[in-house]
Protein backbone atom coordinates (compact mmCIF):
# COMPACT_ATOMS: atom_id res chain seq x y z
CA UNK A 1 0.00 0.00 0.00
CA UNK A 2 1.10 3.19 -0.76
CA UNK A 3 1.77 5.59 2.20
CA UNK A 4 -0.06 9.05 3.08
CA UNK A 5 2.34 10.38 5.44
CA UNK A 6 4.76 13.26 4.14
CA UNK A 7 7.82 11.68 2.13
CA UNK A 8 10.94 11.56 3.70
CA UNK A 9 13.39 12.24 0.92
CA UNK A 10 17.19 11.38 0.83
CA UNK A 11 18.19 15.04 0.34
CA UNK A 12 16.26 18.29 0.51
CA UNK A 13 18.20 21.13 -1.72
CA UNK A 14 15.70 23.20 -1.72
CA UNK A 15 15.25 23.33 2.09
CA UNK A 16 18.91 23.72 2.74
CA UNK A 17 18.90 26.60 0.67
CA UNK A 18 15.78 28.02 2.30
CA UNK A 19 17.93 27.74 5.55
CA UNK A 20 20.74 29.95 4.78
CA UNK A 21 19.15 31.85 2.18
CA UNK A 22 19.72 34.90 4.51
CA UNK A 23 23.53 34.72 3.94
CA UNK A 24 23.46 33.05 0.52
CA UNK A 25 21.29 35.80 -1.00
CA UNK A 26 23.20 38.27 -0.36
CA UNK A 27 26.47 36.95 -1.24
CA UNK A 28 25.46 35.56 -4.24
CA UNK A 29 23.74 39.09 -5.66
CA UNK A 30 27.63 40.78 -4.52
CA UNK A 31 29.25 38.45 -6.78
CA UNK A 32 26.39 39.55 -9.85
CA UNK A 33 27.14 43.18 -8.96
CA UNK A 34 30.87 43.04 -9.15
CA UNK A 35 30.91 41.77 -12.63
CA UNK A 36 33.65 39.56 -11.96
CA UNK A 37 32.05 35.56 -12.36
CA UNK A 38 35.03 33.39 -13.12
CA UNK A 39 37.80 33.32 -10.61
CA UNK A 40 38.74 36.52 -8.72
CA UNK A 41 38.80 37.46 -5.55
CA UNK A 42 35.82 35.57 -4.61
CA UNK A 43 37.36 32.33 -5.62
CA UNK A 44 40.39 32.99 -3.85
CA UNK A 45 38.51 34.04 -0.70
CA UNK A 46 36.86 30.79 -0.93
CA UNK A 47 40.54 28.73 -1.21
CA UNK A 48 41.99 30.14 1.36
CA UNK A 49 38.71 29.41 3.64
CA UNK A 50 38.49 25.60 2.49
CA UNK A 51 42.43 25.45 2.69
CA UNK A 52 42.53 26.16 6.49
CA UNK A 53 39.68 24.03 7.07
CA UNK A 54 41.57 20.73 5.58
CA UNK A 55 44.89 21.94 6.68
CA UNK A 56 46.48 22.08 3.96
CA UNK A 57 48.89 24.88 2.00
CA UNK A 58 46.49 25.04 -1.20
CA UNK A 59 43.53 24.41 -2.42
CA UNK A 60 42.50 25.12 -6.04
CA UNK A 61 39.10 25.48 -7.32
CA UNK A 62 37.76 23.60 -10.25
CA UNK A 63 34.77 23.31 -12.54
CA UNK A 64 33.55 19.53 -10.99
CA UNK A 65 34.91 17.14 -8.97
CA UNK A 66 35.52 15.06 -12.34
CA UNK A 67 37.67 17.58 -13.30
CA UNK A 68 39.44 17.86 -9.84
CA UNK A 69 40.66 14.10 -10.31
CA UNK A 70 42.02 14.43 -14.18
CA UNK A 71 43.66 17.42 -13.20
CA UNK A 72 45.27 16.03 -10.34
CA UNK A 73 46.11 13.12 -12.83
CA UNK A 74 47.64 15.15 -15.18
CA UNK A 75 49.65 17.12 -13.06
CA UNK A 76 50.83 13.66 -11.75
CA UNK A 77 51.83 13.37 -15.23
CA UNK A 78 50.02 9.96 -15.79
CA UNK A 79 50.54 9.24 -19.64
CA UNK A 80 48.90 6.54 -22.10
CA UNK A 81 50.13 3.51 -21.07
CA UNK A 82 50.54 3.92 -17.28
CA UNK A 83 48.32 1.96 -14.62
CA UNK A 84 46.52 3.46 -12.02
CA UNK A 85 45.77 1.54 -9.06
CA UNK A 86 41.95 1.75 -7.45
CA UNK A 87 38.89 0.50 -6.15
CA UNK A 88 36.03 -0.86 -8.27
CA UNK A 89 33.60 0.12 -5.92
CA UNK A 90 32.92 4.10 -6.47
CA UNK A 91 31.35 6.60 -8.67
CA UNK A 92 32.17 6.04 -12.65
CA UNK A 93 34.34 9.28 -12.69
CA UNK A 94 37.31 7.90 -10.36
CA UNK A 95 38.36 5.55 -13.24
CA UNK A 96 36.85 7.02 -16.34
CA UNK A 97 39.36 10.13 -15.60
CA UNK A 98 42.44 7.59 -15.40
CA UNK A 99 41.10 6.40 -18.53
CA UNK A 100 40.34 9.18 -20.49
CA UNK A 101 44.18 10.71 -20.28
CA UNK A 102 44.61 6.83 -21.88
CA UNK A 103 46.40 5.22 -18.68
CA UNK A 104 44.61 2.02 -17.45
CA UNK A 105 42.48 2.11 -14.08
CA UNK A 106 43.75 -1.46 -12.33
CA UNK A 107 40.98 -2.32 -10.11
CA UNK A 108 41.49 -3.84 -6.68
CA UNK A 109 39.02 -5.23 -4.38
CA UNK A 110 37.69 -3.96 -1.37
CA UNK A 111 37.27 -4.63 2.30
CA UNK A 112 34.46 -7.12 3.99
CA UNK A 113 33.08 -4.74 7.00
CA UNK A 114 33.77 -1.43 5.61
CA UNK A 115 33.92 -1.53 1.47
CA UNK A 116 36.99 0.48 1.38
CA UNK A 117 40.06 -0.46 -0.58
CA UNK A 118 42.19 -3.11 0.41
CA UNK A 119 45.89 -1.85 0.94
CA UNK A 120 46.96 -5.43 0.79
CA UNK A 121 45.23 -5.89 -2.50
CA UNK A 122 46.47 -2.80 -4.10
CA UNK A 123 49.90 -4.11 -3.57
CA UNK A 124 48.94 -7.45 -5.15
CA UNK A 125 48.39 -5.66 -8.00
CA UNK A 126 50.96 -2.92 -8.45
CA UNK A 127 53.17 -3.73 -11.06
CA UNK A 128 56.18 -1.77 -13.27
CA UNK A 129 53.80 0.34 -15.00
CA UNK A 130 52.24 1.52 -11.62
CA UNK A 131 52.38 5.39 -11.68
CA UNK A 132 49.33 6.24 -9.08
CA UNK A 133 47.22 4.52 -6.41
CA UNK A 134 43.91 6.27 -5.64
CA UNK A 135 42.22 5.35 -2.87
CA UNK A 136 38.58 6.87 -2.39
CA UNK A 137 37.16 7.97 0.88
CA UNK A 138 34.01 6.15 0.07
CA UNK A 139 30.62 7.70 2.05
CA UNK A 140 32.14 9.81 4.22
CA UNK A 141 35.04 6.95 5.94
CA UNK A 142 38.37 7.75 5.22
CA UNK A 143 41.20 4.76 3.99
CA UNK A 144 44.04 3.74 6.50
CA UNK A 145 46.28 6.93 6.16
CA UNK A 146 49.31 5.17 7.94
CA UNK A 147 48.64 2.11 5.62
CA UNK A 148 48.28 3.55 2.58
CA UNK A 149 50.90 6.08 2.98
CA UNK A 150 53.64 3.36 3.96
CA UNK A 151 52.64 1.39 0.38
CA UNK A 152 53.18 4.59 -1.45
CA UNK A 153 56.55 4.91 0.51
CA UNK A 154 57.86 1.76 0.01
CA UNK A 155 56.80 1.26 -3.75
CA UNK A 156 57.95 5.00 -4.74
CA UNK A 157 54.46 5.49 -5.66
CA UNK A 158 52.37 8.85 -5.95
CA UNK A 159 49.07 8.69 -3.50
CA UNK A 160 46.17 10.73 -4.99
CA UNK A 161 43.17 10.73 -2.50
CA UNK A 162 39.28 10.90 -3.96
CA UNK A 163 38.19 13.05 -1.44
CA UNK A 164 34.85 13.73 -3.53
CA UNK A 165 32.20 12.47 -0.29
CA UNK A 166 34.49 13.02 2.62
CA UNK A 167 34.70 16.89 3.20
CA UNK A 168 35.74 17.13 7.21
CA UNK A 169 36.86 13.63 7.63
CA UNK A 170 39.91 12.22 9.22
CA UNK A 171 41.43 9.24 10.00
CA UNK A 172 44.35 8.87 12.40
CA UNK A 173 44.57 12.54 12.98
CA UNK A 174 45.19 13.02 9.14
CA UNK A 175 42.43 15.30 7.15
CA UNK A 176 40.83 14.00 4.04
CA UNK A 177 42.60 16.00 1.18
CA UNK A 178 46.19 16.25 3.60
CA UNK A 179 47.27 12.63 2.62
CA UNK A 180 48.39 12.35 -0.79
CA UNK A 181 50.30 14.36 -3.14
CA UNK A 182 46.93 15.51 -4.33
CA UNK A 183 43.64 14.98 -3.39
CA UNK A 184 40.04 15.74 -5.50
CA UNK A 185 36.91 17.08 -4.09
CA UNK A 186 33.31 17.51 -5.19
CA UNK A 187 30.91 20.17 -4.54
CA UNK A 188 28.10 18.79 -6.55
CA UNK A 189 24.74 19.18 -4.74
CA UNK A 190 24.21 16.36 -2.70
CA UNK A 191 27.66 16.34 -1.46
CA UNK A 192 28.41 17.75 2.66
CA UNK A 193 29.58 20.73 1.44
CA UNK A 194 27.28 20.73 -1.68
CA UNK A 195 27.26 24.49 -4.62
CA UNK A 196 24.47 25.45 -6.66
CA UNK A 197 25.65 23.11 -9.26
CA UNK A 198 29.08 21.41 -10.27
CA UNK A 199 31.92 22.67 -8.30
CA UNK A 200 35.79 20.62 -7.29
CA UNK A 201 38.66 21.50 -5.57
CA UNK A 202 42.21 19.85 -5.59
CA UNK A 203 44.37 19.99 -2.65
CA UNK A 204 47.85 19.51 -2.24
CA UNK A 205 50.62 20.52 0.22
CA UNK A 206 53.28 20.69 -2.35
CA UNK A 207 54.23 24.41 -4.26
CA UNK A 208 54.88 23.26 -7.32
CA UNK A 209 51.93 20.65 -7.96
CA UNK A 210 49.44 23.36 -6.94
CA UNK A 211 50.97 26.00 -9.34
CA UNK A 212 50.67 23.24 -11.89
CA UNK A 213 46.89 22.39 -11.16
CA UNK A 214 46.31 26.32 -11.56
CA UNK A 215 48.27 26.30 -14.51
CA UNK A 216 45.95 23.55 -16.04
CA UNK A 217 42.65 24.72 -15.23
CA UNK A 218 43.27 27.62 -17.41
CA UNK A 219 44.07 25.73 -20.96
CA UNK A 220 47.53 25.27 -19.60
CA UNK A 221 48.28 28.65 -18.99
CA UNK A 222 50.41 30.71 -16.70
CA UNK A 223 49.70 34.04 -18.46
CA UNK A 224 47.20 34.89 -20.93
CA UNK A 225 47.41 33.62 -24.23
CA UNK A 226 51.04 31.78 -24.08
CA UNK A 227 50.37 28.02 -23.29
CA UNK A 228 52.77 25.83 -21.65
CA UNK A 229 50.85 22.94 -21.94
CA UNK A 230 47.26 21.22 -22.92
CA UNK A 231 44.94 21.84 -20.13
CA UNK A 232 41.14 22.16 -19.35
CA UNK A 233 39.08 25.41 -19.03
CA UNK A 234 38.32 24.56 -15.43
CA UNK A 235 37.46 27.17 -13.46
CA UNK A 236 35.22 27.45 -10.35
CA UNK A 237 33.15 30.58 -11.18
CA UNK A 238 32.61 33.30 -8.42
CA UNK A 239 28.77 32.94 -7.88
CA UNK A 240 29.59 29.24 -6.56
CA UNK A 241 32.56 30.40 -4.69
CA UNK A 242 30.08 32.51 -2.83
CA UNK A 243 27.78 30.32 -2.08
CA UNK A 244 29.97 27.59 -0.92
CA UNK A 245 32.26 30.25 1.53
CA UNK A 246 28.86 30.89 3.36
CA UNK A 247 28.15 27.40 3.53
CA UNK A 248 31.76 26.20 4.61
CA UNK A 249 31.04 27.75 8.02
CA UNK A 250 28.12 25.13 8.92
CA UNK A 251 29.94 22.24 7.63
CA UNK A 252 30.99 21.36 10.95
CA UNK A 253 27.92 21.84 12.38
CA UNK A 254 26.36 19.80 9.45
CA UNK A 255 28.54 16.53 10.11
CA UNK A 256 28.11 16.54 13.71
CA UNK A 257 24.32 16.49 12.77
CA UNK A 258 24.92 13.60 10.42
CA UNK A 259 26.69 12.21 13.25
CA UNK A 260 23.71 12.04 15.34
CA UNK A 261 21.31 10.77 12.77
CA UNK A 262 23.35 7.71 12.02
CA UNK A 263 24.24 7.19 15.67
CA UNK A 264 20.30 7.17 15.82
CA UNK A 265 19.93 4.49 13.31
CA UNK A 266 22.71 2.53 14.93
CA UNK A 267 20.52 2.87 17.99
CA UNK A 268 16.68 1.99 16.40
CA UNK A 269 18.44 -0.60 14.08
CA UNK A 270 19.51 -2.31 17.16
CA UNK A 271 15.64 -1.68 19.20
CA UNK A 272 14.35 -3.32 16.40
CA UNK A 273 16.03 -6.32 16.43
CA UNK A 274 17.26 -5.91 12.61
CA UNK A 275 20.93 -5.59 12.89
CA UNK A 276 21.90 -9.17 11.65
CA UNK A 277 19.62 -8.05 8.88
CA UNK A 278 20.49 -4.90 8.40
CA UNK A 279 23.77 -4.36 8.68
CA UNK A 280 25.71 -0.77 8.47
CA UNK A 281 28.96 -1.02 7.75
CA UNK A 282 32.04 -0.95 10.09
CA UNK A 283 33.63 2.09 11.01
CA UNK A 284 37.40 2.85 12.35
CA UNK A 285 38.07 3.48 15.92
CA UNK A 286 38.97 7.20 16.33
CA UNK A 287 38.04 8.07 12.62
CA UNK A 288 35.71 11.27 11.63
CA UNK A 289 33.65 9.65 9.43
CA UNK A 290 31.11 12.44 7.92
CA UNK A 291 28.90 10.71 6.89
CA UNK A 292 28.20 11.32 2.79
CA UNK A 293 25.47 8.59 3.01
CA UNK A 294 24.47 5.97 5.52
CA UNK A 295 24.86 2.82 3.73
CA UNK A 296 23.55 -0.31 5.06
CA UNK A 297 23.59 -4.38 3.47
CA UNK A 298 20.47 -6.19 3.13
CA UNK A 299 19.53 -9.42 1.71
CA UNK A 300 16.57 -8.84 -0.64
CA UNK A 301 17.51 -5.44 -1.44
CA UNK A 302 15.02 -4.61 -4.38
CA UNK A 303 12.49 -5.77 -2.12
CA UNK A 304 13.51 -3.94 0.65
CA UNK A 305 14.15 -0.50 -2.12
CA UNK A 306 10.33 -0.80 -3.10
CA UNK A 307 8.87 -1.54 0.23
CA UNK A 308 10.77 2.08 0.96
CA UNK A 309 9.54 3.54 -2.28
CA UNK A 310 5.98 2.49 -1.94
CA UNK A 311 6.47 4.16 1.62
CA UNK A 312 7.47 7.45 0.32
CA UNK A 313 11.10 6.80 1.83
CA UNK A 314 14.02 7.89 -0.65
CA UNK A 315 16.82 5.67 -0.75
CA UNK A 316 19.56 4.49 -3.29
CA UNK A 317 21.90 2.27 -4.20
CA UNK A 318 25.67 3.57 -4.11
CA UNK A 319 27.02 1.71 -6.46
CA UNK A 320 25.06 -1.48 -8.50
CA UNK A 321 27.29 -2.24 -10.46
CA UNK A 322 31.29 -2.61 -9.74
CA UNK A 323 33.65 -0.78 -12.37
CA UNK A 324 35.34 -3.38 -13.21
CA UNK A 325 31.72 -5.31 -15.09
CA UNK A 326 30.88 -2.22 -16.61
CA UNK A 327 30.55 -2.16 -20.12
CA UNK A 328 33.37 0.24 -21.10
CA UNK A 329 35.57 -1.66 -19.61
CA UNK A 330 35.44 -4.40 -21.15
CA UNK A 331 38.54 -4.67 -22.89
CA UNK A 332 40.46 -4.55 -19.50
CA UNK A 333 38.56 -8.38 -19.23
CA UNK A 334 37.33 -8.18 -16.02
CA UNK A 335 34.80 -11.13 -15.08
CA UNK A 336 31.94 -11.67 -12.46
CA UNK A 337 34.27 -13.05 -9.77
CA UNK A 338 37.13 -11.57 -10.02
CA UNK A 339 36.58 -8.90 -7.40
CA UNK A 340 34.74 -10.85 -5.29
CA UNK A 341 33.89 -8.55 -2.08
CA UNK A 342 32.96 -5.43 -4.18
CA UNK A 343 30.41 -7.64 -6.40
CA UNK A 344 28.51 -8.96 -3.27
CA UNK A 345 28.52 -5.26 -1.95
CA UNK A 346 27.29 -4.03 -5.24
CA UNK A 347 24.21 -6.33 -4.69
CA UNK A 348 23.39 -5.55 -1.23
CA UNK A 349 24.19 -1.78 -0.57
CA UNK A 350 21.48 0.37 0.08
CA UNK A 351 21.79 4.14 1.17
CA UNK A 352 19.20 5.48 3.58
CA UNK A 353 18.16 9.19 4.09
CA UNK A 354 20.75 10.74 5.87
CA UNK A 355 20.65 14.79 6.26
CA UNK A 356 21.30 17.03 8.95
CA UNK A 357 18.12 18.46 8.92
CA UNK A 358 16.49 14.58 9.22
CA UNK A 359 14.07 14.01 12.12
CA UNK A 360 14.27 10.98 14.37
CA UNK A 361 10.56 10.27 13.77
CA UNK A 362 11.28 10.18 10.55
CA UNK A 363 14.14 7.91 10.83
CA UNK A 364 11.60 5.91 13.14
CA UNK A 365 9.27 5.56 10.30
CA UNK A 366 12.38 3.89 7.70
CA UNK A 367 13.24 1.51 10.52
CA UNK A 368 9.53 0.41 10.91
CA UNK A 369 9.13 -0.20 7.36
CA UNK A 370 12.83 -2.37 7.16
CA UNK A 371 11.06 -3.98 9.76
CA UNK A 372 7.57 -4.98 7.92
CA UNK A 373 9.53 -5.60 4.57
CA UNK A 374 12.38 -7.92 6.84
CA UNK A 375 11.07 -8.49 9.67
CA UNK A 376 10.07 -12.07 11.07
Amino acid sequence: MTTTADPVPMLDTAASWAELAHELEPAVLAVLRSGRWVLGETVARFEREVAAVLDVPHAIGVASGTDALQLALMALDVRPGDEVVTTPFTFFATASTIARLGAVPVFADVREDDLLLDVERVESVIGPRTRVVLPVHLYGQCVDPVAFADLAHRRGIALLEDAAQAIGGARAGVMAGSLGALAAFSFYPTKNLGAAGDGGLVTTRDADLAERVRCLREHGARDRYHHLEIGLNSRLDAVQAAILSVRLRHLAAWNAARDRVARTYDTLLGEAGLLERVRPLARAAGGVHVWHQYVVRVPRREDVRDALHRAGIGCAVYYPVPLHLQPCFAHLGGQPGDLPVAERAAAEVLALPIHPGLRTEEQERVVATLAGVLGD
